[in-house]
């Protein structure tokens, strides 16, 4: 006799949810109070959910389960932002950050086990590829951190700090697809979380707040702006093929005419009037006043804005941060033509949590990071001589 694994309710969507408690003859509502206990309220217990009936409870417990993938490290940086390390069984791990501001808190999660992309300044790449996650797996990263950052400002409610101003309805305001792996490669399972994200009944988020970074998956993105059109970040770090082929590989799939007229067909659909475009700053390779040139035609094809990101350095890249002066020259340079630019402030550099550091635990099944410093860093170092 087989033992029928339990269903996670993590990872399903409204109508899912509804189809499911309607084979045990259940309302749609009794699904949508269900769906509240599990996203808004953070219940790991089906006895938690007290206004649902105790038979419902019993079915729910002999069939269901809501299981998130078990927390190995946490870490807390100086600066006040967290990580989390996920166990995604065999020996693979992906992580998590939350990154505090003043006006906003935004997560950012993991939609990989590694990543196929493998460009060479970023350490995910370095990991190599194991698989995708699952919409449960995806989801319950923000269910995990949601939960804690709630319960610690719950903690500090009732202890010295209890006549504060009142808790905001939120400490997650922000949900950013630009952890581990590429999300637009592993777009089913994305898909599912992005719509739970929205979705009233679990985290209510506007699309506006929810951003999905890709390094250019051109067909996939076609695919978003029909199916769940939300704010897109798009990793373009060069301003030419020549240098992208070997900063982004897939480029060389879908070169950057390509990747421009899809970034303005996701225009006719997006929450916002803009892309986002994200550059690392990589001295002597992408920094030079020609780049930003090339960067100013770019920016009169496709409306958008620019967030320059300072490299942060890990051993096998071989790469350098450009200098504080040159990034600043490098921006004013973008805002002189009229562009909207920004410098990403690092944060969570300390812990390993800063952008392009994301490494988890990941074992390899494509042996990227075998082919990759000879193939990139060296091609680079090669273009800068």
């Amino acid at each position: 006799m087989s033992i029928t694994e339990p269903i996670n309710l993590l990872g399903l969507s409204a109508t899912e949810l509804t189809d499911l408690v309607g084979q045990w003859g259940g309302k749609p509502f009794r699904a949508k109070q269900l769906q509240r206990w599990v996203h808004q309220r953070g219940a790991d217990s089906f006895d938690d959910m007290t206004d649902l009936a105790r038979e419902f409870r019993s079915q729910l417990a002999e069939h269901c389960s809501i299981q998130v993938p078990p927390v190995s490290i946490e870490q807390r940086s100086t600066d006040g932002t967290r990580k989390w390390l996920f166990d995604v069984g065999k020996n693979n791990a992906i992580e998590a950050v939350f990154i505090p501001e003043d006006d906003r808190g935004t997560l950012c999660i993991s939609s990989q086990a590694g990543c196929t992309v493998a460009c060479p300044f970023c350490s995910t790449g370095y990991q190599g590829f194991n698989r995708n996650l699952t919409t449960a797996e995806i989801i319950g990263q923000l269910w995990h951190a949601r939960r804690v950052l709630q319960a610690d400002l719950q903690s500090a409610r009732t202890g010295a700090d209890a006549q504060a101003a009142p808790e905001p309805t939120r400490v997650i305001s922000n949900v950013v697809m630009m952890g581990m792996g590429e999300p637009l490669l592993n777009y089913d399972q994305v898909l599912g979380a992005l719509r739970l994200m929205l979705d009233d009944n679990a985290y209510g988020l506007s699309r506006r707040r929810v951003t999905v970074s890709t390094s250019g998956v051109v067909p996939m993105m076609d695919r978003l702006g029909r199916d769940c059109p939300v704010a897109l970040a798009v990793s373009l770090h060069a301003p030419n093929d020549a240098l992208r082929d070997r900063l982004v590989p897939l480029n060389r799939k879908h070169p950057l005419a390509e990747l421009l007229a899809a970034c303005n067909r996701y225009l006719e659909h997006a929450p916002r009037d803009f892309i986002t475009f994200e550059y690392i700053m990589l001295d002597g390779v992408n920094d030079t006043d020609q780049h930003a040139r090339e960067l100013i035609t770019i920016a009169q094809q496709v409306r958008c804005k620019f967030n320059l990101i300072p490299f942060n350095p890990f051993p096998q890249s071989g790469l350098k941060r450009s200098p504080a002066a040159r990034v600043r020259l490098f921006a004013q340079r973008l805002m002189d033509a009229g562009i909207v630019t920004t410098v990403r402030k690092t944060r969570g550099d300390d812990i390993a949590a800063a952008c392009g550091q994301l490494a988890g635990d990941v074992k390899d099944r494509t042996r990227i990071n075998q082919r990759l410093p000879d193939r990139a860093i060296i091609e680079i170092k090669q273009e800068r001589g």
